[in-house]
């Protein structure tokens, strides 16, 4: 069986879709930092339906942890498929959008040299939340952190995604390359702004008078991205063998379902990306609230109550009658007050959706993928609506026991006694909390003074405190079938 590459294209099968144009004929205007499965999935999607009409836009894709994606791309000349699957079947697409593969540890030149080049009007990045090494809680650089720490004192050799933004940026200042634009597409909440700020204050630190130039020549619209994208595995890798019959070391998987909405503010030219459905929009923040507060929201209580009730898989998680009724309370009850309903929305359709989504056997969607980096996810996930909900007098009890559930898969053990594999930037300081603490309340209390994670108002709120605390000790004592079980009675 031959392997993907440009010249095989002709020799697909008629029904796997593949580019409508000539890959290799695209120039790049694109560099995207995080070349993992979500991005080409979803933002190098948009991009391959735009580059019939304009080849400007190709994309170089750079990896910063690893090489794995990058390796496979180049063999494969930027070459791989998307899978989408529901419970009606699977569609395959060959996508030629990516032209470039960096791996950033061993060509930082190349990284750099690429973010100086006129021809780049736009940078995207999903990093994830964790890899914009800020507070969580804040929004702010977190100028402690390690890489950020070596970012500052190297400014040659960057290895954090805001530093090769910024040396990229002071390298394009000093070509004279023209304005950019910088995408995110990672859940943050009102991650344009956020972005830019975390960019601002290590240009500060870093390079005096580059934040000058940043403000004139470099804009940060928000965004908001949607699609489930499941962790590719190897048995992925042999369905995809049979359905194009040819070998693809690098194939994504996602649903069906795609959204990607974006404030329509740019430095200089920009993709048409809405000609594959993107929505350039005035204001993008009703669109992030929603995705963050009842998607992301609702996928993390199906991750950690659904795991410690036994669920390995998302879909199994959504199934389940008790945890299914405990996240269509919380949307209906506590968090669509909160949410201020994007125009031409049904926010009451929007969940029932949800629900039909996370319900797609066809997505083995691991729920301790889900659960990994709680603790960059929580405050837009979960906080921000508990904060709403403290300011408006409201009940959130129900976003309480979600809280509570983190907090006992975060201590790292299974009701069986198994260690639970936690991985979490704070994962040691966890792991301490436990070593540190005997009482399930006390475990409650250490976790609740993380005021990275709970910020100063919450971490003091004693309402708040005591909701969890009770929550956790039930979970220890009783375990979560039970202690959910009363929950819903209570509700």
């Amino acid at each position: 069986m031959q392997q993907l590459h440009l010249a095989a294209l002709p020799h697909l099968p008629a029904n796997v879709a593949r580019p409508a144009y000539d890959p290799a004929s695209v120039g790049v205007g694109i560099l995207h930092l995080g070349l993992g499965a979500f991005h080409r999935a979803h933002q190098a999607v948009y991009t391959d339906t735009v580059l019939a009409r304009d080849p400007r836009w190709g994309i170089c894709g750079v990896s910063l942890k690893t090489a794995r994606a990058t390796d496979a791309l180049r063999v494969q000349q930027g070459l791989y498929t998307v899978v989408t699957r529901s419970e009606s079947g699977a569609a395959a697409r060959v996508v030629g959008s990516v032209r470039e593969a960096l791996f950033a540890s061993i060509d930082r030149a190349g990284v750099i040299g690429r973010l100086a080049d006129p021809r780049v009007r736009v940078i995207t990045a999903t990093v994830t939340e964790k890899g914009y090494c800020h507070d969580p809680a804040t929004g702010a650089l977190n100028i402690a952190h390690p890489d950020i720490a070596h970012d500052l004192a190297h400014p040659g050799a960057p290895v954090s995604a805001v530093g090769m933004l910024v040396a990229g940026l002071a390298a394009r200042r000093h070509a004279a390359a023209g304005p950019v634009t910088f995408v995110c597409c990672d859940n943050l909440p009102r991650n344009g702004a956020t972005v830019a700020g975390i960019v601002h204050t290590f240009a500060d630190m870093q390079q005096p008078g580059l934040r000058a130039w940043i403000d004139v020549n470099v804009a940060f619209p928000s965004t908001m991205v949607d699609r489930i994208v499941p962790a590719t595995q190897p048995g992925d890798v042999d369905d995809v063998a049979r359905m194009i019959c040819m070998r693809d070391a690098a194939p994504v998987v996602a649903e069906a379902f795609t959204q990607w909405v974006i404030e329509d503010h740019f430095a200089a030219a920009r993709p048409c990306w809405d000609e594959g459905g993107a929505q350039f929009v005035a204001d993008v923040a009703p669109f992030e609230t929603m995705k963050l507060r009842l998607l992301n929201g609702s996928h993390s209580t199906l991750a950690y109550v659904g795991y410690l009730l036994g669920h390995e898989f998302a879909w199994q998680a959504a199934l389940d009658p008790q945890l299914a009724a405990l996240v269509e309370r919380q949307m209906a009850v506590e968090i669509m007050p909160t949410v201020k309903t994007p125009p031409g929305v049904d926010l009451r359709r929007y969940c029932a959706t949800l629900m039909q989504r996370f319900r797609n056997p066809a997505l083995p969607h691991r729920t301790q993928q889900i659960a990994m980096d709680g603790s960059q996810k929580l405050p837009q996930r979960w906080l921000g609506t508990v904060r709403d909900r403290v300011e408006a007098g409201a009940s959130y009890d129900l976003l309480a026991f979600s809280v509570a559930a983190w907090i006992r898969y975060a201590s790292g053990q299974d009701e069986a006694g198994k260690s639970i594999a936690v991985a979490d930037p704070l994962a040691d300081r966890f792991a301490q909390i436990v070593r540190d603490t005997k009482a399930a309340p006390d475990v409650a209390d250490a976790f609740l003074k993380l005021q990275e994670v709970f910020g100063a108002d919450l971490s003091t709120n004693p309402v708040f405190r005591d909701k969890v605390r009770t929550q956790v000790a039930a979970l220890f004592h009783d375990g979560m079938r039970a202690s959910l079980a009363r929950q819903l009675q209570s509700s």
